[in-house]
């Protein structure tokens, strides 16, 4: 650990015009629970309780840009003004009651998508029974799902617009920051590797050609987003199975993503295949993020098996990441940055309903 007076994990941050006051995010978890895209009672009390309880950024569940970029029927959706108000509703709350900053992701599933909710274990649902045409970046389907429709160039400007669309109503929901998921098997994910994209045009095939289409999403958003507001991507930085996505053509995307504006990378992995061989034990994507932070010189997020409050503070000091995402340790325990400052003997902040907990 770097020797500092004040715990690094509880400095702010500047990203353009946006400054988060800790180094903890959110990360998004799918919720399952809008209705027809638009957040429910249930994203009031989930994203809400985060606002209130010391975390610096608070990212949403993948959000939809169009209703069959969704996963499920129950995906958070950001296509339309009726999404934007369900998301000011949630930013009214933010601003009412609570300090933390508001993101979105924002995705396309591409084959992974028109399944089950997760607790209904995922299975495809059939466009008779409510589900919607499976639409990819080739016809490799995802193992035991439907084959994809390819897109075509011309539906791939019609996706790219759907994007920068998703960007204009989260201006209007009053959203801080976009994040673009480009990881975990999703859409642009499947543009990157070969083990999802066969395609003979100039969008498969080469390093060049596979980063195309993901670049054309990244460049249409910005272009829809505000200057002074800030966008990041999480990208799968290996798909850990031969001939996927490698380590090594992460740092190329990374590179031209931050030519293009990108403001910060959270450093994920897999999704691809489910014959990825992950070495899954505490800590094991932060190398991802110090090696983007170091080669690329762009902020980066470290997700995935943080979970205790001093490792945190180690990641941040010792500058292996400029964030920390947490998804399962703040779904345990929502108070975890509460907990975390008293451990690292930091302040943190915290609303007057909650004073006799802090005398």
């Amino acid at each position: 650990m770097v020797g500092n007076s004040k715990p690094q994990l509880f400095t702010p941050f500047a990203l353009r015009d946006l400054t988060i006051p800790n180094r903890v995010l959110l990360s998004p978890m799918g919720q399952h629970s809008a209705d027809e895209g638009v957040p429910s009672d249930w994203h009031l009390m989930h994203l809400g309780q985060y606002a209130v309880s010391g975390v610096g950024c608070v990212i949403t569940e993948a959000a939809a840009v169009s209703p069959s970029a969704r996963i499920s029927q129950g995906c958070l959706g950001i296509w339309g003004p009726e999404h934007a108000k369900g998301f000011a509703r949630i930013r009214d709350f933010f601003d009412r009651y609570g300090s933390a900053k508001f993101g979105i992701q924002l995705n396309h599933c591409g084959r992974k998508g028109s399944v089950m909710k997760r607790w209904e274990r995922s299975k495809p649902v059939s466009v008779e029974d409510g589900g919607w045409v499976v639409e990819g970046a080739s016809t490799i389907g995802y193992p035991g799902r439907v084959a994809p429709v390819p897109f075509t160039p011309d539906r791939l400007k019609d996706l790219a617009a759907d994007f920068a669309n998703a960007a204009r109503q989260a201006h209007d929901g009053g959203l801080d920051l976009i994040e673009i998921h480009a990881a975990h098997g999703y859409l642009l994910h499947s543009f990157l590797s070969p083990l999802s994209n066969n395609r003979g045009d100039r969008y498969g095939g080469s390093l060049e050609n596979r980063m195309r289409f993901p670049l054309e999403v990244f460049e249409a958003t910005r272009a829809a987003w505000p200057v002074g507001k800030p966008i990041g991507v999480r990208v799968s930085t290996t798909d850990w199975a031969a001939g996927g996505w490698t380590e090594e053509e992460t740092l190329v995307l990374c590179a031209e993503l931050k030519k293009r504006g990108c403001d910060y990378i959270c450093a994920s992995s897999g999704g691809t295949t489910p014959d990825q061989q992950i070495p899954v034990e505490p800590h094991y994507q932060i190398p991802f993020a110090e090696r983007i932070r170091r080669e690329v010189g762009i902020a980066t997020a470290a997700v995935g098996l943080i979970t205790e409050p001093q490792d945190a503070e180690n990641i941040i000091a010792e500058r292996k990441a400029d964030f920390v995402a947490l998804g399962r340790a703040l779904l345990w325990d929502p108070r975890w940055v509460w907990h975390a400052a008293k451990a690292l003997g930091a302040k943190t902040t915290f609303p007057h309903q909650y004073d006799d907990v802090f005398r």
